[in-house]
């Protein structure tokens, strides 16, 4: 786990503290014990240097990992299919070895409980508002990586919504994406079945705003490709409402 607490030192700002810093705290504090047992090989170079005033990278990585193993749990199982979606993120985001380490993290957070509130709040003081749609739509996508959302997950997530202050409007639109009904391309744009054509047209450049790939760049070229997913279903349901309607 060679430079595993140079990258936490090199890339940890807020979530260092708080009660996202307790629990980061007991996960490391726990993966040192299994070094030292012989469980993990590691090698630290560095200590980690936890002052970095605003969000980071390694900052959303923490957050995502955390709630992830909230939405993990939710169903009292942990399925492959959930390790290997979050496991190809890491991939894309780290490469092979960081993903590993990473993953061991993640295994570390799922065996313990704390509040979710606390979490929730934290994040919502720190982390600004695009970032906090992405963390949505990649537990969504966790969720859905089974090929269905199981309604505690459900349940998990839509409380997390509320609790790091997401729109109800901006979470069906990101729950539209993965739940899939008659309206479901209309939820997506944020407006009702009998919105008008220029009203649509109004909505969807609102919303392609909102979701861009340009408003997470500041985290890291894969989460900004991450949230180029996001952004390509927004123009599907765009695009299957104006082939219905006949709009040019």
């Amino acid at each position: 786990m060679a430079n595993f607490l140079k990258w936490l030192g090199g890339g940890i700002g807020w979530a260092a503290g708080g009660p996202i810093g307790a629990i980061l705290g007991f996960a490391l504090g726990s993966m040192i014990d299994g070094m030292q047992s012989g469980k993990y090989k590691y090698e630290p170079h560095t200590q980690p240097n936890f002052n970095t005033p605003q969000t980071t990278p390694n900052d959303f990585i923490v957050s995502l990992l955390i709630l992830s193993s909230a939405v993990m749990k939710s169903d009292e199982k942990v399925l492959k299919s959930e390790l290997d979606y979050v496991k190809q993120f890491l991939l894309r985001q780290f490469g092979a070895s960081e993903a590993e380490r990473q993953l061991l993290m993640l295994r570390e957070f799922l065996k313990k409980d704390y509040d979710l509130h606390d979490v929730g709040n934290q994040i919502k003081l720190y982390m600004e508002y695009p970032s906090r749609l992405q963390l949505m739509h990649f537990l969504f996508g966790l969720a859905a990586a089974d090929s269905q959302v199981h309604p505690s997950e459900l349940q998990v997530i839509s409380q997390l919504s509320v609790i790091l202050g997401i729109k109800n409007s901006d979470f069906e639109s990101i729950k539209a994406m993965f739940v899939k009904d008659t309206t479901s391309n209309f939820r997506i744009l944020e407006v009702t079945p009998d919105a008008s054509d220029e009203e649509l047209k109004k909505a969807y450049r609102r919303m392609a705003l909102k979701y861009h790939p340009d408003r997470v760049a500041h985290l890291g070229e894969d989460v900004q490709k991450a949230a180029n997913s996001k952004f390509q279903e927004l123009n599907a349901a765009y695009d299957q409402i104006k082939k219905q309607r006949g709009i040019v």
